[in-house]
Formats: structure tokens, sequence, C-alpha cells
């Protein structure tokens, strides 16, 4: 498969970053992969992409050629930053080549208001997105068979995902879905009886509700022999993945990515940080002022794509925290790791201060008495906390007891406690904080 990426290079009318692929296949010939390259190599190549794709930019979109003018790879702080607000709604703003040359348009999930539009080339689905590999943190073969339990409507990750495994790793594939009309959760539950597959990517909500409907269904979930699970799509805390680790006895990993960015990182087996896949993109920390962020300091991450050509996204505000670490990994990768807070408007206010939703989460799943289904209700800056409690004798004050104590331990919060069987359990990405007026 990778030849015939190479093989492309021939054919420049048609592919606009052949220098991209004349160095993917050097770095073949030399025997070296991308994840184990001196941070040095890794920095001159984010160079050369970076400035292939501001020439590109500036060559074939309006909007771009006014923003990025002659600037360069060293001049990045001059280009203003690309807001969720510039591209809403705005199908052909930073498009850059013909609607007859796109193979595939998507629209980001969870968007209100006007859509987000994004396209891509068939090089972008084909030969871009799968041409830098990362075999470390992806350990998968044609041996492995994959369940995709993600929405094929409309977003990117199903399909993306599909791609990845059936033409890079040349893995079988199960189209599972998400629940939908098509695709019912007992259904995917008995293709996963059937094919026996070692990896599933879906959220962190729906491998809960996946497991809890196999128990009620009478199966077995750990007959599956799931080796790996693959999250994203929401975020989850730490105390929630070791819930579903133990429910599903195999260990899971975080995957950060969006429709429109694609991949932006992944974690590894060693569960330490998100490693920036830096052959697809080059992501920038910026502190309040919009300055470069030292390394370990928290900032918005802005990430712009180096193998882009539909619509390239330069310096794009993803709105969400983090801060970056080059410290060394335990897997060897030697990609620098990503270490991410969530959004600063999802942030839970209260009389006590700001909380984000999946820190309080990590606490309140200290509790063995409850199940992974829960909602924080806030009104008038206090918390309430709905959850149900596990299935064996307990009663509602020993679980209320134990939760308020948790959250003013850790917190100080002086909280309030539901214990109700009644938490609705979507198929869609699970609403877990609710606002009263």
């Amino acid at each position: 498969m990778r030849k015939a990426y190479f093989k492309a290079k021939d054919n420049t009318n048609k592919i606009a970053f052949p220098m991209i692929l004349d160095y993917f296949e050097d770095l073949e010939k030399a025997n070296k992969d991308f994840e184990h390259i001196s941070s040095d190599e890794t920095l001159k190549y984010q160079e050369m992409a970076f400035n292939n794709v501001l020439d590109y930019a500036r060559e074939n979109n309006k909007f771009y050629g006014k923003r990025i003018q002659n600037l360069t790879f060293s001049e990045l702080d001059q280009i203003p930053l690309l807001l969720k607000e510039d591209i809403r709604g705005e199908k052909n703003l930073i498009q850059c080549v013909p609607d007859k040359q796109i193979g595939q348009l998507h629209l980001t999930s969870g968007t209100t208001g006007k859509p987000t539009y994004i396209s891509y080339t068939l090089a972008d689905q084909f030969i871009y997105d799968l041409l830098p590999q990362y075999n470390g943190l992806f350990p998968f073969g044609s041996e492995d068979v994959v369940g995709i339990a993600l929405p094929y409507e409309f977003a990117l990750p199903a399909l993306g995902f599909q791609r990845l495994f059936q033409f890079v790793f040349g893995s079988m594939v199960l189209s599972l879905g998400k629940g939908g009309y098509m695709a019912p959760v007992d259904k995917a539950l008995d293709l996963l009886k059937e094919y026996q597959p070692s990896v599933i990517t879906t959220t962190p909500s729906y491998a809960a509700l996946l497991y809890d409907e196999a128990v009620s269904l009478g199966f077995d979930p750990k007959d599956f022999k799931i080796e790996r699970f693959i999250l994203t799509g929401e975020g989850c805390s730490f105390n929630f993945r070791k819930q579903l680790e133990d429910k599903w006895n195999c260990k899971m990993t975080f995957f950060y990515g969006s429709t429109e960015i694609g991949l932006i990182a992944k974690e590894c087996i060693a569960q330490n940080g998100y490693h920036i896949c830096e052959g697809h993109v080059f992501v920038e920390i910026l502190d309040k002022n919009g300055k470069t962020a030292p390394d370990g300091e928290m900032g918005d991450i802005v990430v712009s794509t180096l193998l882009r050509e539909g619509m390239p996204m330069i310096r794009y505000n993803t709105e969400d925290k983090g801060f970056t670490s080059e410290e060394k990994c335990d897997c060897g990768c030697g990609m620098k790791k990503l270490f991410l807070f969530g959004r600063e408007r999802d942030q839970i206010h209260l009389e006590d201060g700001k909380f984000p939703p999946l820190v309080l989460e990590n606490v309140l799943l200290k509790s063995k008495l409850i199940t992974l289904w829960y909602q924080f209700i806030i009104e008038n800056h206090e918390l309430t906390v709905r959850c149900e409690k596990q299935r064996h004798k307990i009663s509602d004050n020993e679980v209320i007891t134990e939760i308020k104590k948790l959250f003013k331990d850790n917190f100080g919060i002086n909280c309030e406690v539901e214990i109700t069987n009644d938490i609705p359990k979507h198929k869609g990405k699970n609403q877990r904080v609710f606002y009263k007026k």
C-alpha cells in the first residue's frame, strides 16, 4: 500500500505536496519510522511541511492569501488564529480546491446554529491521512478484527478509522455504528460474539452502554476476548476508564482528534499523556496573551494541518486547554506529549470555584457504590449529584454519605446527592452537566 502512495507523486497535477511523498519514501528507504526520529529531524520536517501548506494556501485561497501574505514558519505568530466562528456555515471560505475535486464532505457534530463543513479530497483521505504511520501507537495488523462503534453519519471518525485499519493495517472491519436504526445494540453484540474482534473503537459512554446491554442480554463481556478499546469522541476521567477496563478485562487508550483537523494525538499503552501525531499536525500551546507557552504550562491548544489539500487548517484554535511535554515515554515513542484539560467554557462554576467536569467525575467514581451513569445538576452555583447505585445491598444513605465526603474532602464542596434509576443512557454524546435556571 505504501508503494501506491509513493507512485502518486508522479502525477504532480493531482498531488498538492509531492515533496512530502519524497520525504516519507526516503524515510522508509533509510529504514526509519517517524515515531523514533530525533526532535531536530521532526522540527525540520514540520518546518518544510508547514511552509508547503502556507505556499499552497496562499496560492489557492483568497482568505488565506490575505492572512498569510508572505509569512513563513519562522513568522508563525504573525498569522491570525483561525476561529470556529470564522468557518461555521462558511463552506467555501478556506476550501482550496473546486467542488468537483472534493471526495467527501463532513459536518461537525454537536454544533449549535450553523454547521461547520469540512471538505476532503480523495488524496486527503487515501494518501495524506494514511501516509505518516505510527505503528507503536497503533500496533495492529492483518490478523486483527476491528469493531468500529462510532457514527457513520456526517462526522469523520468512523470512516477515518475504517480507512486507517483497512488500508494501512489490512484489518477486517466490523462497521458496528453506534446504536442507530440500522445498528441496534443487540445486533452489534451478536457481531462481537460471532467475529471476536481484538479491537473496538468507540466513545467511553457507548463502551459503558455496550457492557450494560451485554449483561442484560445474558452475554459475558469477558468472553468476547477484546484486547484493546480506543476511546474517542468525548472525554472521560481516569477512574471512568479504569472501571471500563475492569468490566471489559482489557486495556483502553484515548484518541484525540476532530472532524475539523482529523488525527491530532494518541495515547500509548503507557497511558501517560497523548503523543502528538507530528507527521500530520503542528501543535502550539498559547498563553492568555497569545504567546507560545513554555513546556509544561497550560494554554490554548492551536493546531495546524500539515497534510490537507481540500481544506487546510492553519493555526486553528480548538478551544481546548492543555500543555505539552518533551519528557521521554516508557513506550519509546519520541513524539512530543500532550496533556488535555478540556474547554474553559465547559468548566462548572460553583460557589467554591471553577471545576473541570472530568476532575469532578474522577473523584465521584472513586466510589464503588455507584454505576458509571450520573449527572451533575447546577442550580444557583450549587451542585447536586444524581447517580445510580450498584445492584448490591447498600442503602441510599451509605451512598449519599460517601459521595458527600468525597466532594468535601477533595474540593471543599458541599453537594447534594440524589439516588435515581432513570438516568438516560444515550447512544450519542452523553450530556452529564445540566444547568437549572
